[in-house]
């Protein structure tokens, strides 16, 4: 009788452990498989701040070179529109899908690079063929690319885990990572091929590349960029005028040294909104590369942190991300991601403030440029996705 009575004893210890567990598992589901609502809320605030000041620093070289003041804005809301309509729509669907899709991207953003060397195709400005004319809008490739590439390589990464630390396994990798710096490169657009390459570099380290490969790597990669510059003369030129703009102050030091006069005139606190100076034609492409300097200008130093601030929530909630992904594609995906916002947010801010040698860089989320604020916001998207999918492997246990 007592065997008994410790047999039922043990099967309602058995059953009440695994309710407990099930229970337990469904509310880890449910909390896990929620979207971000602070990812979505930072995105959408940056957005928005960047419609404002792409209006505040294009107004007048709008309205003065096209006779229309609101011609910039109108086109960053557009881009706006499409890119949060892609990313809400990519939230709900499995990421997992673009596993199958890699090579169908990644070609696509290929043939697109191609393209922008085809006369009556590739539009070119500043000597430079970085976009596609399509009938009702242009299309910088480039900004494809760099994500296409970090889909290639998370789904690659993900599928040859246990073999990245042999040299061999990581070749795909660089070889598909060169190919789309080199079309970038001869467009020519040295920032983006700097970008891809750094990105490069960081996905395979975090893909568990060793350090010595990384270092053989790294070594090559940093002799690339003193040899690119040397073999330009448009690129010695604007080197030399970072070591010192005031030697040609009318010439390649004249964006720089008016990039500071912006700053400079913000002070802590700015001079208010749409109370910039330097935006009257004085400081080019100010409402592109160079709008950290308007904002800094209009909302002083304390601005420029609080933006920072809102890169640093929005990539820390990326890597939070990734660390939770059901799968590693979710977190190689997710961290390839982080990895572009940090990197390119990183590069613009060390160009405006003078701390690397001037090159055309959009800053994500803000600076004018349709194509890049699209595929930026689709990639949130990607994220919420990750995000949404991470209660599939709670459910695996």
């Amino acid at each position: 009788m007592t065997n008994i009575f410790q047999k039922l004893k043990m099967r309602n210890s058995k059953n009440a452990n695994t309710k407990l567990e099930s229970a337990i598992i469904k509310d880890m589901a449910n909390k896990s498989s929620k979207l971000d609502p602070l990812l979505y809320g930072v995105t959408l605030a940056l957005v928005a701040f960047g419609v404002l000041m792409v209006y505040s620093a294009s107004h007048y070289n709008a309205r003065v070179n096209f006779g229309n003041e609101f011609l910039f804005m109108y086109k960053q809301l557009v881009g706006a529109i499409f890119g949060i309509g892609a990313m809400f729509a990519l939230s709900f669907i499995d990421y997992r899908k673009l596993i199958k899709f890699r090579y169908i991207i990644l070609l696509i953003s290929i043939i697109l690079l191609v393209l922008v060397f085809v006369p009556g195709i590739g539009i070119e400005n500043y000597g430079a063929r970085r976009w596609i004319n399509f009938p009702f809008f242009t299309l910088q490739p480039s900004e494809i690319a760099k994500f296409a590439f970090i889909i290639f390589a998370a789904a690659y990464m993900a599928k040859n885990a246990k073999k990245m630390s042999k040299f061999k396994t990581i070749i795909p990798v660089l070889a598909v990572g060169v190919g789309i710096c080199v079309l970038i490169i001869l467009q020519p657009n040295m920032s983006i091929t700097m970008v891809t390459g750094m990105l490069m570099l960081a996905m395979l380290f975090i893909g568990g590349m060793k350090i010595k490969h990384f270092v053989m790597l790294a070594i090559p990669f940093m002799a690339v960029i003193p040899t690119l510059i040397i073999i330009e003369p448009y690129r010695m030129n604007r080197l030399m005028a970072f070591l010192d703009p005031w030697q040609s102050p009318l010439g390649e030091g004249f964006q720089l040294i008016q990039s500071y006069y912006s700053l400079g005139s913000g002070g802590l606190f700015g001079l208010g909104l749409f109370n910039s100076r330097q935006k009257y034609l004085f400081l080019p492409f100010s409402e592109s590369d160079f709008i950290l300097s308007i904002i800094g200008e209009e909302f002083g130093l304390f601005g420029c942190m609080l933006l920072f601030f809102g890169f640093i929530v929005l990539i820390s909630r990326a890597i939070k991300i990734a660390q939770k992904a059901p799968d590693r594609f979710g977190t190689y995906l997710a961290s390839g991601i982080a990895g572009i916002i940090a990197i390119q947010t990183l590069v613009n801010i060390a160009v405006v403030t003078g701390s690397i040698p001037p090159t055309g860089l959009p800053l994500p989320f803000i600076s004018a440029g349709s194509s890049s604020l699209i595929v930026f916001l689709s990639s949130i998207g990607i994220l919420q996705s990750i995000s949404r999918n991470s209660h599939k492997s709670v459910q695996a246990i």
